[in-house]
């Protein structure tokens, strides 16, 4: 059976650990050549290890999404190696700790900005001009529940997820011409390392349990096989989208 992405190229942002590392697993596991970038090298290398173990195609891309010129030199050598890119998925993203507005400075919010809407700002013009030339191309930007319903003492988190969602609908509408489907994906509580210990308090699972109609945290494989069918054939009437796997936290 033909996999949903043979011979395509994609570029998986923050694919180091948690939802980016499986993103890259399971496009791989669908036949594209992934390049995996990451801030932290060591984990961008272990990712790749991981495909390459599964009998998949990956090389390493490590490299800050939110400096500009270093990310577009990192993105055009690895591109330069296996191909122009065909999906392009802006996962990079940091967590923040809780805080009350007042307690956010201008440092956390420029760097909250920086990384989530500027870094898929830029990723996604380094890749724009393959893409036109092809007239096709899949952009998957990773929002979260937060920037669809806002949460108190994460205003600055929120605030940039929400940019994203923005973001998705006027690239959808602007790329168009090129054949150029963009869509977003908003998770809602999904098991990832990035809630580190709190995960596990009883003041978070009485708050899942109160407010999940599924009664459960999604697991990184949910959320990664979405983005394999966006990222393939099967979407190519999808665009401008938010798709949200929240388990009914947001109807």
């Amino acid at each position: 059976m033909e996999k949903l992405l043979e011979g395509r190229v994609a570029l998986v942002t923050g694919a180091g650990s948690g939802i980016g590392r499986v993103d890259a697993e399971v496009l791989a596991s669908q036949g594209a050549s992934v390049i995996v970038n990451d801030f932290n090298p060591e984990a961008a290398a272990a990712t790749v290890d991981a495909i390459i173990e599964a009998g998949g195609h990956a090389i390493a891309c490590a490299g800050d999404v939110g400096c500009s010129a270093a990310i577009t030199d990192a993105i055009n050598t690895a591109a330069r190696q296996v191909g122009d890119i065909d999906i392009l998925v802006n996962n990079a993203g940091i967590a923040g700790n809780r805080r009350a507005f007042h307690e956010i400075d201008d440092e956390q919010l420029d760097r909250m900005f920086q990384i989530h809407v500027k870094g898929a700002w830029y990723c996604t013009r380094a890749v724009l001009a393959g893409m036109k030339q092809k007239r096709r191309g899949k952009i998957i930007n990773t929002s979260s529940i937060l920037g669809m319903a806002g949460r108190t003492r994460a205003s600055h988190y929120a605030g940039a997820k929400a940019a994203l969602i923005g973001l998705t609908k006027a690239w959808a509408k602007e790329f168009a011409e090129w054949n150029i489907q963009v869509n977003a994906v908003a998770p809602g509580r999904i098991r990832t390392p990035i809630l580190g210990d709190f995960a596990n308090t009883e003041e978070y699972r009485n708050d899942l349990l109160a407010k999940v109609p599924l009664r459960r945290r999604g697991e990184p494989e949910e959320i990664a096989w979405l983005v394999a069918f966006l990222a393939s054939h099967q979407a190519d009437y999808i665009t401008g989208q938010i798709i949200s796997p929240n388990g009914g936290e947001v109807i």
